[in-house]
């Protein structure tokens, strides 16, 4: 089998992660930072807004089950594209939304997308578009967080929502 890599940033990873490991031909999600200036960044840095890192998740999935663009749709659709380092409450440049592409096929289909989203939302899409920047993945503590922490207050206001939308709009690429 062959896997891709796709590496967005969305907001807080908790609700990226969340979102991506309930989508069917997804074999592995991992919150982490890329974007920024300082190797091997702690949660701590980037949430003080110095590190010019994002919160991302780096996503391998099999692209016989679900493609790129497939993977770019669902990320459109959990996320508010139009708001420039904001997402809800969340504010700083780390949780910027931003897409970075391991291929010259994925840059092309994230510009197509990008065109087609713009018809979609009300405001112009402020989603930065680069290529692969280096990952570097997050705490042990920011994996898997939302399955060991449903019942937290972010993740019942925050997170639980993003999922309840993704279920519904995407009832049938879920694999619950």
């Amino acid at each position: 089998m062959t896997s891709e890599i796709a590496t967005l940033g969305g907001g807080c990873f908790w609700c990226t992660e969340a979102v991506y490991q309930e989508l069917n031909g997804v074999l592995q999600v991992e919150s982490g930072y890329s974007g920024g200036h300082v190797p091997n960044p702690t949660y701590a840095q980037v949430c003080e807004g110095s590190t010019g890192h994002a919160e991302v998740v780096r996503v391998t999935f099999d692209p016989a089950v679900v493609s790129f663009r497939e993977i770019l749709e669902v990320f459109f659709t959990i996320h508010d594209p139009t708001t420039l380092n904001r997402q809800g409450n969340d504010s700083g440049t780390q949780y910027r939304s931003v897409i970075y592409t391991h291929s010259a096929q994925q840059k092309d289909m994230a510009q197509h997308v990008i065109k087609e989203m713009a018809n979609v939302w009300d405001a112009p899409i402020v989603t930065e578009l680069s290529p692969e920047q280096p990952f570097y993945k997050a705490e042990a503590s920011h994996q898997d967080y939302f399955r060991q922490h449903p019942d937290q207050g972010y993740c019942a206001f925050v997170v639980v929502p993003k999922l309840e939308k993704f279920r519904k709009i995407f009832a049938d690429k879920s694999k619950i």
